[in-house]
């Protein structure tokens, strides 16, 4: 089979295609024949640095596609055929791929491959950090940066469907806040023209946000840390705007009594990603079938295209998900 791994640490152009023996599977896998993958920051950071908790060799962690091979040790109602997608350890980019059956998720048939693919990452993480995490609550305010990434589109409407929370979100372009607005976001700041810490001042009468859900990091601190309220949960998911913060006055955090949690979703355990995904079955795949919330597709490319897919995401004007077309 096909499948993308990385020369050595780097660009893009250290991507190739190459070809690896269909993956064997144990008690309680399955084999998929994968259909789409999605492109992730995870994918990016893996591809520049060894993470050192991947131990697949080929990039890719969420995928859409039909169950190709059920072990015989495994308890599961899922059937040869059928159409599921879910997270996997590692292998997404390629025409085959095992993962633990406990964490296939039944796609909708209302769904394609390409919008299912758009789901699992995102809306994971999504709901992970706001409400395993963040412990979000009905009628709170959550600021959500990176409004336009795939996280940040699924956050959005999580955040307004399932406790209709006040949502603060910023982005880098007024393309990307009206496509926010759309999804349900209340109050807009395009971080290239406004000081965020200001705006959210005025829009909370100086109260300041409960929850933050933080892609940037070091560059947003002392914003994010305004931005507060106190007793507020600000939940670290992503480090795009640096990871080393100087001078930090911890006694800030302290007056507020911040609540700051860092978070990774792709080296947790086998056990956690099947209670998430449990959870977020329950919790979020009907209103998905619904149409209350759904995945938001950026641009699709070829297996082969997977260069320009990185390099699309690298230069962060998607609006949504990047969707591989493997099978």
């Amino acid at each position: 089979m096909k499948g993308i791994t990385v020369k050595q640490p780097g660009g893009a152009d250290m991507l190739q295609v190459t070809t690896h023996d269909i993956p064997n599977i144990s008690a309680n896998e399955i084999l998929v024949k994968v259909e789409t993958a999605a492109v992730n920051r995870t994918d990016i950071i893996q591809r520049e640095t060894d993470l050192g908790y991947m131990t697949n060799n080929i990039l890719g962690v969420e995928v859409a596609g039909t169950v190709e091979q059920i072990h015989e040790d495994t308890n599961t109602s899922l059937k040869v055929g059928d159409r599921i997608m879910g997270l996997v350890n590692g292998g997404a980019y390629a025409e085959y791929v095992s993962m633990p059956a406990e964490r296939a998720i039944t796609i909708p048939e209302e769904l394609s491959f390409i919008d299912a693919a758009a789901i699992p990452e995102v809306f994971l993480t999504a709901y992970q950090t706001l409400f395993w995490i963040g412990q979000l609550k009905e009628n709170e305010t959550v600021l959500i940066h990176a409004g336009g990434s795939g996280v940040g589109t699924a956050a959005i409407q999580l955040a307004k469907q399932l406790v209709n929370a006040t949502v603060i979100t910023t982005a880098g372009s007024d393309e990307k806040l009206s496509f926010c607005k759309k999804l349900g976001a209340d109050y807009l700041i395009n971080y290239k023209k406004e000081d965020f810490s200001e705006q959210i001042a005025s829009f909370t009468n100086n109260n300041g946000v409960d929850l933050i859900l933080d892609f940037v990091g070091a560059s947003y601190w002392e914003k994010n840390l305004a931005s507060i309220a106190v007793d507020g949960r600000w939940v670290l998911i992503g480090i795009l705007g640096g990871k080393n913060v100087p001078d930090i006055d911890l006694f800030e955090l302290m007056k507020k009594r911040v609540q700051l949690t860092g978070t990774l979703l792709t080296p947790r355990s086998d056990s956690y990603k099947r209670d998430l995904t449990k959870d977020f079955s329950t919790d979020v795949l009907p209103l998905i079938t619904n149409n209350k919330i759904h995945p938001v597709v950026d641009r699709v490319f070829a297996l082969e295209d997977i260069k320009k897919a990185h390099e699309h995401m690298e230069v962060n004007i998607n609006i949504g998900k990047i969707i591989i077309q493997v099978s």
